[in-house]
């Protein structure tokens, strides 16, 4: 069903109306503002290159070719807009802030939140960029193996490898650091 919403709202842009964009970003700006805030950890800079995906995807939307779904070709087109951001920039990681109000939790609840947050960041910070956005695209925005072949551009048994691999390596880094968090997550 989210695929032929996408593809009406694909052909009403394309038909001229510049309104239907917006269904496009929010159905999918909090699950790519994520999955960039893990590559950037930056909230501002993420939120800009969220926006420039966007832009960019819009303005490619005519080559959007129907192979796939609409979701994988949004998150190639984003990752590459990343990647090319990065080679251009050079851009580094910087350390995460949280800036997000914590509501009613209690302090020990945001300490404990944050903590998990930085021990996960720092065990994906130990894999190779290709492979931690492989394991981002899997976990935290839950595409099949054949989406991500699609989003990358690669065969799906390599995406079964790389995630294969990036697993062992964070299963030897949560060993070795004793990370209780992260065990189910990665079924060690």
């Amino acid at each position: 069903m989210e695929q032929q919403d996408d593809l009406y709202f694909v052909e009403q842009v394309l038909e001229g109306n510049k309104q239907a964009f917006a269904f496009i970003i929010n159905r999918y700006k909090n699950r790519l503002y994520g999955m960039v805030l893990r590559m950037v950890k930056n909230p501002e800079d993420a939120k800009d290159l969220v926006q420039e995906c966007f832009i960019k995807v819009y303005g490619q939307l005519e080559k959007y070719d129907r192979k796939g779904t609409f979701a994988s070709w949004l998150y190639r087109v984003s990752v590459n807009h990343c990647m090319d951001t990065f080679r251009k920039k050079k851009v580094d990681t910087v350390e995460y802030s949280d800036e997000t109000g914590s509501g009613s939790l209690t302090p020990e609840v945001v300490y404990l939140q944050k903590e998990k947050y930085r021990q996960l960041e720092n065990l994906l910070a130990t894999l190779k960029k290709e492979d931690r956005i492989i394991v981002l695209l899997k976990y935290t925005n839950d595409l099949s193996y054949e989406e991500i072949g699609e989003v990358l551009n690669i065969p799906v048994h390599t995406v079964a490898n790389k995630i294969h691999r990036a697993k062992n390596q964070l299963r030897k880094n949560i060993k070795r650091e004793e990370g209780g968090y992260f065990h189910e997550m990665f079924r060690i």
